[in-house]
């Protein structure tokens, strides 16, 4: 059986359970219809040959019947019997060849060569010390036919039900073990063409095989995100990691063939240390994206002041206090993570000094409206055109293409736009070109889902 599919035996064990039950019913039904036809056949007996003795009588010493007496009724012989058991009238069965002796009200089954009969006899007194036997001949074989009958009658439809019931469990056994071969069906499809968008379609219902496919939905879901994020990272960091490498090996190539003067060196191992530090912030740039696009950067997220933290953050950050401008509503408190949300407020504010123009400011609000919070970050530099504002979320795009020493990779907007979503909320943008930019956090209030904008 261990290599019996599991629907198989579950029709097996169904079918040989039903066989068993069909089998004990038709023995309780023969049990019981042979002791319903045995006592069905004792009170016939009973009732033909009660009626009769009403019907007998004698008259001036003659044995007189009346008009209703039947010798033979219903298969049941009446014969009568002098005092001394002298057959007075009827006729024995032809087969009845014993000498049973009387018994007054008793009925009793004889065996009579083979065959047996129901004996019934009563004694009707007629006059002082003297009567008649009535007796009563059943033969028992009559009965058992129909038990035969009833054997044969099962025996045909037996089978037949149980062939009815075998193909109804395998079908129910193949219909709910049907999800699992979908699931089957789907991991060998992913095995093979290592194609993650499959999915196993979910019965209707909550049955214990339609909850499973609901849940290695959500685990090849999990797997197609991480193998997705780990796909982004590889393009990525092998796309943005080309040019520092680049660079060091220029400048190791450099140092090897050209370096003469001490000052030369130790500008080419600055330029080294430059790229190296700058492949060090990209590779945790990326490696913090990647855990945002599988959350699992989010490690606590609780009550928080945002009123005093962005106060506070405001006031440690290295920029002068007449340039950064804060202005907050005191008390506005939600459940974030305080370390990202801390980078998501660092990186707008670093934007817009590093795209401001000289001398420029920015200025950080922060309140609360009916539906949501609202923390902006506006500048006054240089702002982005409108076929540039949709793509500034995406990773390494950048406004202006020409790398500088001092310019990033693209990543903090895209980071940015990851933490806020990882907060149930989102990012927008209003920009004029020369004039400067705003970027706006939304945040749900507690225990309210944010409203899409439209």
């Amino acid at each position: 059986m261990k290599n019996v599919p599991i629907k198989v035996q579950i029709t097996i064990w169904y079918l040989l359970l039903m066989t068993i039950m069909a089998g004990l019913l038709l023995s309780f039904l023969l049990l019981i219809s042979g002791s319903v036809s045995s006592q069905t056949a004792m009170d016939q007996l009973s009732q033909t040959v009660r009626s009769n003795l009403r019907q007998v009588d004698l008259v001036d010493g003659a044995l007189q019947l009346g008009e209703d007496f039947r010798f033979y009724e219903d298969g049941v012989y009446c014969l009568i019997y002098s005092q001394s058991e002298a057959l007075l009238a009827g006729q024995v069965p032809v087969a009845f060849q014993t000498e049973e002796p009387f018994q007054n009200g008793l009925t009793r089954l004889v065996p009579v060569s083979g065959d047996q009969y129901y004996i019934l006899d009563f004694w009707l007194p007629l006059e002082w010390e003297e009567g008649v036997w009535i007796r009563g001949i059943l033969e028992a074989s009559q009965y058992p036919r129909a038990l035969t009958n009833l054997l044969y009658i099962a025996l045909v439809a037996m089978p037949i039900f149980i062939l009815m019931a075998a193909v109804g469990g395998y079908w129910i056994a193949r219909r709910s073990f049907r999800p699992l071969e979908q699931i089957t069906t789907t991991a060998a499809a992913i095995s093979q063409a290592s194609d993650l968008s499959a999915r196993v379609e979910i019965p209707p219902g909550r049955n214990e095989f339609g909850r499973l496919a609901q849940t290695f939905n959500q685990m090849i879901e999990r797997l197609e995100r991480s193998f997705e994020a780990e796909t982004q990272f590889t393009a990525d960091a092998s796309h943005e990691l080309r040019t520092p490498v680049s660079v060091i090996k220029s400048a190791c190539e450099y140092a090897e063939k050209y370096e003469d003067s001490p000052e030369e060196h130790l500008s080419t191992i600055a330029m080294i240390h430059r790229q190296a530090d700058k492949m060090s912030l990209l590779i945790g740039q990326l490696l913090s994206i990647t855990r945002l696009d599988q959350q699992t950067d989010i490690a606590c997220q609780e009550k928080v002041d945002l009123s005093a933290l962005v106060k506070e953050l405001c006031e440690e950050l290295p920029y002068p206090r007449d340039r950064l401008l804060c202005q907050v509503e005191p008390g506005v408190t939600a459940r974030v993570d305080t370390a990202l949300l801390t980078r998501l407020v660092q990186n707008l504010i670093d934007n817009g000094f590093k795209y401001g123009k000289s001398g420029g400011h920015v200025w950080v609000d922060l309140w609360r409206t009916e539906e949501e919070i609202r923390l902006s970050v506006k500048d006054d530099g240089i702002g982005i055109d409108g076929a540039s504002q949709e793509k500034i979320w995406q990773r390494f795009y950048q406004v202006d293409p020409s790398r500088s020493e001092n310019s990033g990779a693209g990543l903090g907007l895209s980071m940015v736009q990851k933490i806020a979503q990882a907060h149930g909320g989102r990012m927008s943008v209003e920009s004029i070109p020369t004039l400067g930019s705003t970027f706006t956090l939304h945040l749900p209030l507690e225990g309210v889902p944010l409203k899409e904008k439209v």
